[in-house]
């Protein structure tokens, strides 16, 4: 249901440059995208910016979507895109800052968490790498399937299942968790 009703949206945004629409859409999964890029960078203030430009890439970007897959999956999609491009541009400001002698200032400015605010699931997830992080937030906390993670990260199926397998061995080693399943 919600699906279809995605596609109209961003039918009626094509066809016309449809506002109302696409705030219709940024309502339904402003929180979602939020709360993905929020597990990404561990910061509630960058994730907000980066939700907000996610949001504005997807405006811009309207016109490229298939309607093959779901609106969140190809949303996600740009919403990992921008956090990727987010993280080389602060790795290159970091690099700078440590050039000129100002290492601890920008050690400080990456990816802070306020230590009341880091809950069990973000223990588990800072063993991960950042694709890690992604594909496994994509897929539990967001629900996407394999094959919409795939189209998110340009992945292959199998590589998706992949990373989310060693993802959880991660998870599992890194915390002596027993697998119910398994053991």
């Amino acid at each position: 249901m919600r699906h279809s009703d995605d596609h109209q949206l961003v039918a009626r945004i094509v066809s016309g440059q449809d506002t109302a629409a696409f705030g219709e859409l940024v309502r339904r999964h402003q929180s979602q995208v939020r709360n993905f890029l929020r597990k990404l960078t561990g910061d509630i203030a960058l994730a907000d910016d980066l939700s907000q430009d996610c949001f504005m890439h997807a405006w811009d970007k309207i016109h490229g979507f298939s309607g093959r897959g779901s609106f969140i999956g190809w949303l996600l999609k740009i919403a990992y895109t921008t956090f990727l491009q987010s993280k080389r541009k602060s790795k290159r400001y970091a690099e700078i800052l440590d050039e000129a002698g100002h290492v601890a200032e920008a050690e400080s400015r990456l990816y802070s968490v306020q230590p009341d605010e880091v809950t069990d699931l973000d223990k588990l997830l800072a063993v991960l790498t950042d694709e890690e992080r992604a594909i496994m937030v994509m897929s539990y906390a967001c629900g996407l399937s394999h094959r919409e993670i795939s189209e998110a990260t340009a992945m292959p199926v199998g590589s998706v299942k992949s990373v989310i397998f060693r993802g959880k061995e991660k998870i599992r080693t890194s915390f002596d968790i027993k697998d119910h399943q398994h053991g």
